[in-house]
């Protein structure tokens, strides 16, 4: 792999990259930063999770001049995590350049974004609502803005933002450096590039799969009343640090977050529902460890890039692969080994052979976990728990109180009754969520897709109608035939545009 230091790159951006833990760049860093670097537009065909934001953002920060006032870089993403996310990587990277990075979203306070803004920021990241309305009120004024990047295009097509991101691309100066990065190359977001984007290098890869290679793949076969259990006995059994259980729909995330908290394990729910600063207080409690378990839908936790997952739950099956290699690209990143395991009922079997079959890669099967087991597991873990309170603990105050128990019986039989409170051993009520519909099996594809050796899985939308996306409001025909331009897919449609092609991930 290349080092950074081999990317003519200046000192500075160099030593805040390292400085961040990297020497040596991801694949589609390597292909990126040079042909940015020459100020050829780009469109990066790339996954969450392999390094897209140090992609476009160095390159940025190396052009930008600290010195000039006004926005001279706009990041266009699709929700308010990702534009955090994005802002926090760019400061540590520009912090040396004195560059600085602001995120934009809705559900802020506007004023404070203002004030923000008044301060002379060099880049800004935000969402395209929030955006324009900035525009509008000319607190973002575009005629400084040297470049332009869309993040995460086809989710924004597909969450309704086309019209919105169209307004800001012709708000932009005509010459400027426009990237776009996607995971999908669907035709709407085909026609955006070629709409906006002067003869972009398209960047892709030839993969053995597109799933992180650091992540163990694993589904366990189950009816839906026995998911809760499983995931209980799961947690007993793997103690993670920190896990990510995802649900198809924002009840589900209620109901399952409390039933976890109500058997003593320390769970949030993160949804759609939740008002901004509920959001941030929740993802700050599981940052910090306060809580080892989130519990969320795909669209709340999209853009999360949270350090230390080592465990991701599929509790409800996602419907496409897209949305499967988002969760599992929740844990297993910076070369740290993670675990996924997507519980799978009767009926799920034919989603499950739709994923295995377009991410090119045999998912591993294994038995559902056995309650004595289970039992065992957690009586380990409350007796460290005890030894733990041991070591660290003034006791004193309790010591009468453990006197006076003793005089009661045998202190094996007390303690032994102690064990079975703390490892939850007693008798557990059956939890019951509401159901979710049918899933229905993305369309397979036998011809080999965009990805190398995985496959399209994408309709003639550009995007999957199932259920894995169920916090969308649903579209209408018409809005589906504006959103594609009337036009379907077209075989060849990049054809136009010159690839690079880079090795293996």
């Amino acid at each position: 792999m290349v080092k950074f230091t081999e990317l003519n790159l200046t000192p500075s951006i160099v030593r805040a990259v390292q400085d961040m833990g990297f020497e040596e760049a991801t694949p589609i860093q390597e292909q990126a930063i040079p042909l940015a670097m020459e100020g050829k537009d780009l469109i990066g065909h790339a996954q969450t999770g392999t390094g897209k934001t140090a992609a476009f953002g160095i390159p940025m920060i190396e052009a930008i001049r600290p010195t000039s006032k006004g926005v001279q870089g706009l990041i266009v993403v699709p929700t308010r995590e990702l534009a955090t996310q994005v802002a926090e990587e760019l400061n540590r990277i520009g912090q040396v350049r004195g560059i600085r990075t602001i995120p934009i979203y809705g559900g802020q306070d506007f004023r404070s974004q203002v004030k923000a803004l008044e301060d002379l920021p060099q880049i800004i990241a935000g969402t395209p609502g929030r955006l324009l309305e900035h525009m509008r009120r000319q607190y973002i004024k575009t005629n400084e803005i040297k470049f332009c990047v869309l993040d995460e295009a086809d989710k924004m097509l597909d969450m309704g933002f086309i019209d919105e991101v169209e307004k800001i691309l012709k708000k932009m100066p005509e010459r400027r450096q426009t990237m776009l990065f996607s995971a999908t190359l669907s035709p709407p977001v085909q026609m955006l590039a070629r709409k906006y984007l002067r003869d972009p290098e398209l960047i892709e890869f030839e993969e053995e799969g597109i799933t992180v290679p650091t992540t163990a793949q694993h589904y366990i076969e189950m009816p839906e009343k026995q998911k809760f259990e499983v995931l209980t006995r799961l947690l007993d059994q793997e103690k993670p640090e920190l896990a990510i259980v995802f649900v198809m729909t924002r009840v589900r995330v209620g109901e399952l977050a409390k039933a976890l908290v109500e058997r003593g394990y320390h769970a949030l729910g993160l949804h759609g529902d939740l008002l901004q600063y509920q959001r941030e207080n929740t993802l700050d409690k599981f940052k910090a460890g306060e809580v080892s378990i989130l519990v969320a839908t795909d669209v709340a936790a999209r853009g999360l890039d949270i350090q230390g997952v080592t465990h991701v739950y599929n509790f409800d099956i996602p419907q496409d692969p897209d949305s499967y290699v988002h969760r599992i690209g929740r844990t297993g990143r910076a070369g740290n080994a993670g675990t996924a395991t997507t519980f799978v009922t009767p009926r799920d079997k034919p989603v499950l052979d739709a994923i295995e079959q377009t991410i090119d890669h045999k998912i591993t099967s294994k038995p559902v976990p056995g309650g004595a087991e289970s039992t065992e597991k957690s009586i380990e873990v409350a007796i460290e728990k005890i030894q733990g309170e041991i070591e660290i603990r003034d006791l004193s105050f309790y010591r009468d109180y453990a006197e006076t128990l003793l005089k009661t019986g045998d202190s094996a039989t007390i303690l032994a009754a102690a064990l079975r409170l703390l490892s939850k051993a007693d008798e557990k009520p059956q939890v019951r969520l509401t159901e979710v519909p049918e899933p229905k099996a993305p369309e397979k594809k036998t011809e080999k897709g965009s990805r190398g050796k995985g496959t399209s899985y994408a309709k003639k939308g550009g995007h999957s109608k199932g259920y894995g996306h169920r916090e969308q409001a649903p579209r209408s025909k018409e809005a589906d035939r504006k959103k594609s331009g009337g036009q379907g897919p077209k075989g060849g449609a990049f054809k136009q545009f010159t690839k690079k092609k880079g090795g293996k991930k």
